[in-house]
């Protein structure tokens, strides 16, 4: 598979393709929708999502409500358009109004004007913005449904914010997104949710913004999915890309992760024992769910540090780069914490990875033969 996004943050909306995709797959576009509303949540959230109720409409590839294997095509409409229209539409559009020369620390700003020649960070700023994530979460949305048929469950929490950090460790993704989406910054941990909350209020009261950490666990993946032969088939490594491509993300590690720099190999590596039914199983997970870049039927475990937005309201020392001299950012519309939202976002993509390797390697192009060779994966034995 292979999807492809368009749209600008104050465009008409955002679009995206997702070609690839097997036939035979009953969707559920109540379920896809909500997907995108999970993204739109979370305590620190700025005042876009008051505006905004992402719902995507299908163009293509379904009919019925049942996938063609044609690719599939959604739209998600800018309801935030309409104040713009006259400074973003694509074709009578003045942004001259709305120019920002005033390039944000952190941001594409600077960069982006340098490559494309632009003098106005407003042409940069626009696509670079988080809010073509929508896009990425409904390829997600429709790639978790299709998992969720195969066994296979995704789903994701928060472990820190701001230095303030939870203890949980959920052994399952199956009811995790329940769980977590019941608190205000999906946070399994009562106290350590308080104590996020805490310093979100402090960066509203500052004019500043918090980063953090989010785990993505996904639970049922086959053994053998990935590959040990080629370097650029190695699952861990593919999933790190895709995870590495969400904005703000700043680093991506499977299973413990950093942490195995200071252990002993006899403290981290998941010994392997026999059961009594002739199998074997591991009784620790550090390795993530990932060997040698295959997954080994083990839960996936990823983690993922998303920096601080870089859009502060008190602003940060920048160059206007229409004048040249010193001043301070512009704020624009923005929020003071996006961890919760980043970690579903991250979780589509995690989604899409898992089934795009998971057609990869059965090699199916419809769904029964697609939950045939699944289960023959799963049944498979050393000879």
């Amino acid at each position: 598979m292979k999807y492809l996004t368009a749209g600008e943050s104050h465009g008409k909306g955002l679009a995206a393709i997702l070609e690839g995709f097997p036939s035979g797959v009953s969707i559920d576009c109540n379920e896809l929708n909500a997907e995108l509303k999970r993204r739109m949540l979370g305590y620190g959230r700025g005042g876009r999502m008051k505006i905004e109720s992402d719902e995507a409409e299908i163009l293509s590839g379904m009919f019925g409500s049942v996938t063609l294997g044609s690719p599939l095509a959604f739209f998600i409409k800018n309801r935030d358009f309409e104040k713009w229209r006259e400074y973003t539409d694509p074709v009578s559009g003045t942004p001259a109004a709305k120019a920002l020369t005033a390039v944000r620390p952190g941001h594409a700003d600077l960069t982006g004007c340098v490559k494309y020649g632009f003098n106005d960070a407003r042409f940069v700023l626009e696509r670079a913005s988080a809010r073509e994530t929508a896009a990425r979460v409904g390829v997600g949305a429709l790639c978790k449904q299709l998992l969720k048929s195969l066994g296979i469950t995704v789903g994701s929490h928060v472990l820190e914010i701001c230095g303030e950090r939870s203890d949980a460790n959920p052994k399952s993704a199956i009811g995790l997104n329940e769980l977590a989406d019941a608190d205000p910054v999906r946070c399994l941990s009562a106290s350590a949710s308080k104590k996020m909350r805490e310093k979100i209020d402090e960066c509203m009261r500052k004019g500043d913004t918090a980063g953090g950490e989010i785990e993505v666990l996904a639970s049922g993946m086959p053994a053998g999915v990935g590959s040990y032969v080629h370097y650029e088939r190695k699952l861990d490594g593919i999933l790190a890309k895709h995870v590495m491509s969400v904005q703000s993300v700043k680093s991506v590690s499977v299973g413990a992760g950093r942490a195995v720099a200071s252990k002993f190999g006899s403290q981290i590596h998941d010994e392997i024992f026999p059961t009594e039914d002739g199998e074997y199983k591991r009784e620790t997970n550090n390795a993530g769910g990932i060997e040698g870049g295959m997954s080994n039927g083990e839960n996936i475990v990823l983690r993922a540090c998303v920096k601080p937005i870089p859009t502060l309201m008190k602003g940060l020392n920048t160059v206007d780069i229409a004048s040249g001299k010193a001043t301070k950012s512009a704020p624009e519309r923005s929020d003071y914490c996006a961890v919760p939202a980043a970690a579903v976002v991250i979780e589509n993509v995690v989604a899409f990875v898992l089934l795009n390797e998971l057609l990869k390697a059965t090699g199916a192009d419809d769904f029964d033969t697609l939950f045939k060779r699944v289960n023959e994966m799963r049944e498979r034995k050393i000879k």
